[in-house]
């Protein structure tokens, strides 16, 4: 019969570990959206009338501030959360020198099928490499304009710099910031393009993106036409000329106000707990005692193989044991989804399993909302599951 271990007997006070939508902030409420102005929430208003375009341009201006973004860019609400930001910028920057995309997990490579596949741009390099590592960055041209993730959200790797950008490119560097941006410090000087979504580090809502440009971004959007047609939701020029008002709260389409006022208390949230250094140095921390952890481990070791590319947001880790290496393919897949599907069912961690197309394993989101001492509180779970789920794959001694 085989042997069950006693549970661990504290638990995460908050057991969300999702990477997006991610973990509300701790103290979080919905009745803190209505409390937090006077007048309450701007709900059922129209998002062009006077103060909801005002509360659409306080998530602008406080999110400029809370990230440090030089004077001269500029920065938008956009459509359909990074995904929209990212293509958005695709759509309308590319074609006017050849292009680079580096690609090393799930969204990059999606990245690269649509430069490569939907646009069709001839001149475009895709350099990838497999899950847990990086491509060679080193072979990005700085004549060629670059598209990249800083953190992988499925592979849990990231760029650990941006020294293998040029600072005098010719090109733009393009860089999808989604579970990185109010995580991790990011080098303005060497980034043109820089987009994130609200449901990710600070804990809001889905559904919307953030563009930010360069003034050279900005020049290209002015100088150069793709030879493509544009929808809509992706022209940021009219008449040759930018299009100002979406960087001044005037959104292309219509928001979602509860998710505006949301992302307004993830906002406030970030600024009365110290601000980006506050925010890094929690999403670090997690990171560390995982690292701690994971160095004690029999059984777990982290997809990134190299420990200065390790995420500090979306933490992926693999199963090294060997009852775990012997299984086929989909033998892994299921296990893995069974330690998942076990801690769910205690409710000590939820959503937790590796992103679909990713290695089977687990990735644990450690974004700025989610408090240290739970993950700290978790580890123990994945031990007592991973002891529980390898249990149904090794026999019992004498058996």
């Amino acid at each position: 019969m085989a042997h069950h271990a006693t549970p661990p007997a504290l638990r995460p006070a908050n057991p969300h570990f999702s990477s997006g939508p991610c973990a509300k902030h701790p103290g979080y409420s919905l009745a803190a959206l209505e409390d937090a102005m006077p007048g309450g929430a701007i709900l059922g208003r129209s998002h062009r009338a006077k103060l909801p375009k005002a509360r659409l341009l306080e998530v602008i201006t406080r999110s400029r501030a809370l990230l440090g973004m030089p004077a001269d860019w500029r920065l938008g609400i956009v459509p359909a959360s990074d995904t929209g930001a990212v293509e958005l910028a695709l759509w309308s920057l590319l074609g006017a020198r050849p292009v680079d995309v580096l690609a090393f997990e799930s969204f990059s490579e999606g990245w690269a099928n649509d430069i490569v596949k939907q646009l069709k741009l001839r001149e475009a390099r895709v350099l990838s490499a497999d899950y847990g590592r990086l491509p060679d960055l080193g072979a990005v041209d700085p004549a060629h304009d670059v598209v990249f993730t800083w953190n992988g959200t499925t592979s849990g790797v990231r760029v650990p710099d941006a020294g293998w950008i040029a600072a005098d490119r010719a090109g733009l560097a393009i860089c999808d910031a989604t579970s990185a941006a109010f995580a991790m410090e990011l080098p303005w000087d060497k980034l043109d393009v820089v987009t994130w979504s609200w449901q990710k580090v600070l804990g809001g809502e889905g559904a919307h993106g953030m563009l930010a440009l360069s003034p050279r971004a900005a020049a290209r959007l002015e100088t150069y036409q793709p030879s493509w047609p544009l929808p809509k939701i992706f022209r940021l020029t009219k008449g040759g000329k930018l299009s100002e008002g979406v960087f001044q709260g005037e959104t292309i389409n219509t928001p979602s106000m509860l998710a505006v006022e949301d992302a307004l208390d993830g906002l406030r949230w970030a600024e009365r707990i110290g601000g980006l250094p506050a925010l890094i140095a929690r999403s670090e921390a997690s990171l560390a005692t995982v690292a701690a952890w994971v160095e004690r481990s029999e059984w777990a070791e982290f997809l990134a193989r190299d420990p200065r590319t390790r995420s500090s947001t979306s933490i992926c880790l693999t199963i090294k044991a060997p009852w775990f290496q012997a299984l086929a393919p989909a033998g892994r897949a299921e296990a893995a989804k069974k330690i998942a599907a076990l801690l769910e069912a205690e409710g000590v961690a939820f959503d937790i399993a590796s992103y679909r197309d990713a290695p089977p394993g687990l990735r644990i989101w450690a974004g700025a909302t989610v408090e240290p001492s739970d993950i700290e509180a978790l580890l123990p779970w994945l031990d007592w599951a991973e002891a529980e789920i390898s249990a149904q794959y090794t026999p019992a001694a004498g058996e």
